[in-house]
């Protein structure tokens, strides 16, 4: 089978409307003959490139228009594609949280992989690097959270803050979240700290009253 009869191959099986890169097809061929085999697929229809390096199988909707992948979803593929992972941004995820109501004007993610941009249809997606202990638990809601604190910054995360932490995860990932205190930055670890011992305060005065 040749190189270009194997890539045809893997697009069969590719769903539809999601983003792919050459990385998809990593042992079937040098980068030349895939990069080779890709531009006949581009050419004969049966894929589309959505920006630099970023193809997607075109997926029509009910009403006869392309739909577009996500653009998180896009930038997943990429950061992939070199071995990285992403995460949501901070701005993003402190909104998530409800410590702030603006929206970011800018589809912009962290990785541990190389800064870019990727232009993608009309819009721009981009990826800021950022060290590895910012995407600890990434792939978690606890992660999400542990991105808005990197965001909100050592003058706005106090106690309270870990408080309306607590309410929005769940018990287990609020526990995943205290679990990676020692990789947290000093000013985050001494707010979590003072959060825990209001906690325990709290529950010893519970428990005198109710004896």
């Amino acid at each position: 089978m040749t190189t270009t009869q194997a890539i045809r191959e893997r697009i069969t099986h590719q769903p539809a409307g999601e983003a792919f890169t050459p990385a998809l097809f990593a042992g079937l061929g040098s980068r030349a003959s895939i990069d080779m085999a890709l531009m006949r697929q581009l050419k004969a229809g049966v894929i589309e490139r959505i920006g630099r390096g970023v193809y997607v199988v075109p997926k029509t909707n009910r009403f006869g228009m392309k739909s577009m992948p996500p653009a998180e979803q896009v930038a997943a593929v990429v950061a992939k594609s070199e071995g990285a992972i992403i995460g949501v941004h901070g701005a993003e995820a402190a909104r998530r949280f409800g410590f702030t109501t603006q929206m970011p004007t800018q589809s912009v993610f962290y990785t541990t992989g190389s800064s870019r941009k990727i232009r993608y249809g009309k819009l721009m997606i981009r990826l800021q690097r950022v060290a590895p202990r910012k995407l600890l638990l990434a792939d978690q809601p606890a992660g999400l959270a542990l991105s808005a604190l990197w965001y909100l910054g050592r003058h706005q995360v106090t106690a309270a803050t870990f408080e309306r932490i607590s309410k929005r995860l769940s018990a287990a990932e609020f526990e995943a979240l205290k679990g990676i205190k020692s990789s947290m930055p000093a000013w985050m670890a001494e707010a979590l700290n003072q959060y825990e011992q209001g906690e325990v305060a709290w529950l010893t005065r519970r428990k005198a009253t109710s004896t």
